[in-house]
């Protein structure tokens, strides 16, 4: 056993569960039926002149199924909120009562949870890509070591074996992903 190559094998899987957990977090902005507060965490609002995620100037609750209520902890920024939440590609529409923001998630048409099914299919791709990247780079990282060609074919192997989990846990993910999307 060679310890640069275990240690190299050790990073090439932490790289890979990287790659997962980045696509899970894109699927969060994936809408689905029910309302999720992860839906708002690409939207950035100024704040003091600093870009700021919503989730760090509000607290976001989900009152009902299909329902987010937005609360700023400082009121002057309600405006911006409303403003940023309007022009994303959401498509939701912000009502403000004065303290917060509240939004309903209107039902989704047959044919719109075919498109986000085909966004998740897109981003469990990119997914997949980033995985088979860490393989390649892996593979030539283990091809410069100078190992005996029987153990840099085993180490190879391991290198693709590591991949092939990998990209059956994106798949996995990937299909909770549409049937929640599908899920009426």
């Amino acid at each position: 056993m060679n310890e640069q190559a275990d240690m190299l094998l050790m990073e090439i899987e932490e790289k890979m569960e990287k790659a997962i957990s980045a696509t899970k977090h894109e699927f969060s902005t994936i809408r689905t039926g029910r309302a999720n507060p992860a839906l708002l965490d690409s939207i950035m609002i100024e704040y003091y002149g600093v870009l700021s995620p919503i989730k760090q100037i509000s607290s976001i609750t989900v009152p009902e199924a299909n329902q987010l209520y937005i609360k700023p902890f400082d009121r002057s920024s309600l405006r911006n909120i409303e403003h940023a939440i309007g022009a994303s590609n959401l498509g939701l529409t912000p009502q403000s009562d004065g303290v917060g923001i509240r939004l309903v998630l209107p039902q989704l048409t047959g044919e719109r949870r075919k498109e986000l099914s085909k966004t998740a299919e897109k981003l469990s791709e990119h997914g997949k890509v980033a995985i088979r990247n860490v393989r390649r780079d892996g593979n030539d990282q283990i091809k410069k070591l100078g190992l005996t060609e029987d153990a840099e074919h085993g180490y190879l192997e391991d290198v693709q074996t590591l991949t092939n989990t990998y990209i059956e846990k994106i798949e996995e993910v990937t299909a909770i992903k549409i049937e929640e999307i599908m899920a009426i």
